[in-house]
């Protein structure tokens, strides 16, 4: 960013997102080192709070949720660059004063942070276009970006007209995780993986987030999304490109995103036909006495899909996706089951996990030790967050994106023609599933048992690792 004033304006900070991730990881930046030399915070809201008030607020979330340790002086100095204006961001005649405000604090430079609902944010940036201070500023966007396919690129347009397709950054925090960014270097500097990265030595691989919890406070957005628009279209298609894409000639962003677009269009299309052995999607009992969740929703909070990537590397071999709510555990990993050599054998199988532990797991085999003949799976297991050396100095993932936004590092970042691409293929499910019942299982269950079947037809399983005994 270039200015003498920089500043990170967020929109939606009295919300839990900025409380639990965004002020945390500007505070653990600020400890680091990383953090831009005299960066202003600004904070916007509607709530009636004082410089003084809100950053008590802030002190509570930053000793609860930081990863660096708490000290009082870092957070003094952390403090006095935060202000707080009120305002409400839905009206449009707001925003000159919004302007006239950052030009009395000496801002010069701005990175625009939308904290909020989707759905706030086409206003948001038409508020933004009246003012000077966004003019050639950096935007950053949650997901998930749109409601469907029109919606996005409607929304895609405005912003590009408002900002320029370079300032948007789309971010997707999985993106930004420690794990995800190193099955890169463990499938490509690996030549026993390398070599083997194909349908011919694996027989699936399965993508997994699994949570614990319901929709708790968040029933009226999750009840107009459900998990295909919050975490299959962005976080595992994501995650599904950078398992399946080739080896780029260059590790540049522009590289990457390439390989990454080239796998997303290759993503073998839905029909009347095969939805039904490729698709489940669940709900979980008593979702629909949830607080601002319609009594009749048909909303899903699960869904496992089976999706095939149409090229040379991937044919026929089967993704297994999976992902929702009430689940019994929070878990995301990454299973690449690898094909066994007789029906009596155990796969080997890589397993890559990304929270709540993060890891790899190694299963292969063995012959038993002693005067037996038969053969057992062994694993060797890497735990990379087990060490509190590891753990202090590995930046979160907001962190992370926050540092590659303040550098323009877009390969951190979703594009607009890989959100494009996934909403296709998501449009193109929710069309054909049309207004089916999701099948229902009960909380703290592995979901619903259509979605063992999924995998059972092809002889698979879903890969757990084994307890510790």
């Amino acid at each position: 960013m270039n200015g003498k004033r920089p500043a990170i304006t967020i929109f939606g900070g009295t919300g839990d997102l900025t409380f639990r991730k965004l002020l945390p990881a500007l505070y653990n930046r600020m400890l680091s080192g990383s953090a831009p030399d005299g960066q202003d915070i600004i904070i916007i809201g509607r709530r009636a709070y004082t410089d003084a008030e809100y950053r008590e607020k802030a002190r509570e979330w930053v000793k609860k949720f930081a990863r660096l340790p708490y000290r009082e002086k870092t957070f003094e100095t952390f403090a006095q660059s935060i202000r707080y204006y009120r305002m409400d961001f839905t009206n449009l005649e707001a925003y000159p004063a919004l302007d006239t405000f950052l030009d009395e604090q000496g801002i010069e430079t701005c990175v625009f942070y939308f904290a909020v609902a989707p759905r706030f944010f086409a206003t948001i940036a038409e508020g933004l276009f009246q003012i000077g201070h966004a003019q050639g500023s950096q935007v950053i966007l949650e997901k998930p970006f749109g409601e469907n396919l029109d919606d996005a690129r409607a929304l895609n347009a405005r912003l590009e007209a408002a900002f320029g397709a370079e300032n948007i950054y789309r971010i997707d925090h999985y993106l930004g995780k420690e794990m995800v960014r190193n099955v890169q270097t463990i499938r490509f500097t690996n030549p026993i993986f390398a070599d083997a990265w194909d349908a011919k030595h694996i027989a699936c691989i399965q993508i997994s987030a699994l949570e614990d919890v319901g929709v708790e406070t968040r029933g009226g957005y999750y009840d107009h999304s459900g998990a295909l628009r919050d975490m299959v279209q962005n976080h595992l298609f994501q995650i599904l490109s950078i398992l399946a894409m080739e080896r780029p000639a260059a590790f540049t962003p522009e590289a990457m995103h390439e390989e990454q677009l080239r796998v997303l269009r290759a993503l073998r299309p839905l029909t009347e036909e095969n939805i039904a052995d490729q698709v489940v999607l669940g709900q979980y009992d008593g979702y629909r006495e949830e607080t601002n969740v319609a009594p009749d929703s048909k909303t899903e909070t699960y869904a496992a899909l089976k999706v095939f990537v149409d090229n040379d590397r991937w044919r026929d071999m089967p993704f297994y996706i999976r992902t929702g709510k009430k689940l019994g555990r929070r878990e995301m990993e990454v299973a690449v089951v690898f094909k066994s050599p007789s029906p009596d054998i155990a796969p080997t199988v890589l397993l890559v996990k990304f929270q709540p532990t993060e890891g790899v797991y190694l299963q292969f085999n063995i012959k038993r030790p002693g005067d037996f003949e038969d053969i057992m799976p062994v694993k060797m297991d890497f735990c990379q967050s087990c060490s509190i050396a590891n753990r202090i100095n590995t930046p979160e993932a907001y962190e992370r994106l926050l540092s590659a936004c303040f550098h323009g590092e877009r390969s951190w970042f979703s594009q607009w023609d890989q959100i494009e691409t996934s909403w296709k293929y998501v449009d193109r499910l929710e069309e054909l599933w049309g207004d089916r019942t999701p099948a229902a299982y009960a909380p703290d269950t592995a979901g619903p048992r259509e979605a063992d079947a999924l995998l059972e037809q092809d002889g698979h399983h879903w890969f757990r690792e084994p307890e510790v005994q």
